[in-house]
């Protein structure tokens, strides 16, 4: 299935059992409503993590909300359930994740779908070593093509996208270059090593991925020219395919990194993604201190840190706009030349997302002012309708909402009234069918896109999880 496939569906269907969602009992009432057994059954699970199942047990037994237990049971293990593959060849971790729907492995989709469980790795063995299988499949499609941002389990597989006017191998699914596809291993690798102390994936192969990483961005400042990569496609979706012959509209080389597409896999349309240039000054500064602590590797590390910098001063220089009502607010794409594009995007590392990616501080005055942009009709992807309001974004198109940006607004919140209405809202517009979507239209959530879209899921159960660590009388 393609990634843009736009699947509608409707509630699901009367025929279903209705079963209590914490003792699978037909017919016992809860609270006067009951709601329909759709978590894929114990034992036809793909994978199984005992401190996950804990965590559903804690968050039922002290949530009143009947529905959103049911939610949390339904979205935090949905990766596990049905997204990964583990294995253990010659004895080392090995961890293939698909989006749900597509089979093929996103480096951005499966480093975030598996990051909501980090906080439980160092208290489950199991799920510990599947995500050092994460990080260690990943480092192979990094070494194997750094430009490209899926890949399929068989290193011989060549699909749709293999005519894509690109350097195209077996095995790689697409190759849209983004830099927040080089990010997310580095962010998940990262926080693996802080929250279990595992050094094993980090081995000479993660150190060349690194060096790999290091230089695709420094091609993709383009100080030297467009650089190595071009993409173009033969498509009706201007979104999927890259002008000037594959190398975009050209940039003014002030150092940041260009990226050809967003992590919506849409084109960018000026190429210095402002998003992802801060993502890529935490990854860069993350990798670095790795290097230099696990490997010894201070020369690798001094380069990323210098870089980092460079990125880090350029974005304080371009992508800061004097906005006529914001005032001062971050541009979405620059170009170097003075152009920039405002607005801002569902999908993560998106501007709305940064403190999340712990690129900025959440307080931070320019933050804030942007946050009230973006969550507004200046944004031409801000959508406000009977159901629900939110950001979308081109990949979909106009009037559909994206769960996820509605997610991410209550995990970046620092107001308790807004985190609740996320909540009310990611509660109200999942369709009746228990789990969340890529989309939903601004007036009707049945009216959806991708039923099974694993990272939407297993975010809202981490925004669940954290509000109840932190703030249990929001869930009431």
């Amino acid at each position: 299935m393609k990634r843009r496939a736009f699947v509608q569906h409707s509630a699901l269907a009367g025929s279903l059992a209705f079963l209590h969602p914490l003792t699978g009992q037909a017919g016992r009432q809860a609270v006067g409503k009951d709601f329909p057994v759709v978590r894929v059954a114990k034992g036809q699970r793909n994978f199984e993590s005992q401190a996950i199942e804990s965590a559903i047990e804690e968050f039922a037994a002290n949530v009143k909300d009947e529905e959103l237990v049911w939610l949390f049971n339904n979205c935090f293990p949905n990766t596990l359930d049905t997204t990964v593959t583990y294995t253990e060849p010659e004895g080392r971790p090995d961890t293939y994740v698909i989006t749900g729907d597509i089979d093929a492995m996103w480096l951005r989709d499966s480093s975030a779908q598996v990051w909501p469980y980090m906080h439980f790795a160092d208290r489950d063995e199991k799920l510990r070593k599947l995500i050092a299988g994460v990080i260690n499949r990943q480092t192979r499609y990094v070494l194997k093509d750094p430009y490209a941002n899926a890949f399929y389990d068989d290193p011989e597989k060549r699909g749709e996208w293999a005519s894509d006017m690109t350097d195209m191998q077996p095995g790689v699914h697409e190759r849209k270059y983004e830099i927040d596809s080089l990010c997310y291993p580095i962010r998940l690798g990262y926080n693996y090593w802080k929250t279990t102390g595992d050094k094993s994936p980090f081995d000479e192969s993660w150190q060349q991925a690194m060096q790999s990483i290091l230089t695709t961005f420094r091609e993709q400042q383009q100080k030297d020219g467009p650089g190595p990569y071009r993409f173009m496609r033969t498509t009706p979706h201007a979104t999927d395919t890259r002008s000037l012959r594959g190398y975009g509209y050209p940039v003014n080389p002030v150092g940041l990194i260009c990226s050809a597409f967003r992590p919506s896999d849409d084109a960018t349309v000026f190429s210095f993604l402002v998003p992802s240039n801060f993502f890529a000054v935490v990854s860069l500064e993350q990798a670095a201190e790795m290097l230099e602590a696990i490997a010894g590797d201070s020369a690798t590390a001094g380069e990323m840190r210098d870089l980092a910098e460079e990125v880090r001063t350029a974005l304080r220089e371009h992508a800061i706009v004097d906005h006529v009502e914001y005032g001062e607010i971050y541009a979405f794409e620059i170009d170097g030349f003075g152009n920039r594009l405002m607005m801002d995007d569902a999908n993560v590392p998106s501007l709305l997302s940064l403190p999340y990616l712990d690129a900025v501080a959440v307080d931070d005055p320019v933050y804030q002012r942007t946050r009230d942009f973006v969550w507004s009709t200046d944004n031409p992807f801000f959508f406000s309708g009977e159901a629900a309001e939110g950001i979308g974004g081109p990949h979909v198109g106009m009037d559909m909402i994206w769960p996820m940006a509605v997610t991410m607004r209550g995990l970046t919140s620092i107001d308790d009234e807004e985190i609740r209405s996320c909540i009310q809202s990611l509660k109200a517009t999942h369709g009746g069918t228990g789990f969340m979507h890529e989309s939903f239209h601004k007036d009707d959530p049945e009216n959806f896109t991708r039923s099974w879209f694993a990272w939407a899921n297993t975010l809202f159960g981490e925004f669940l999880w954290k509000t109840y660590r932190e703030k249990p009388g929001l869930l009431s």
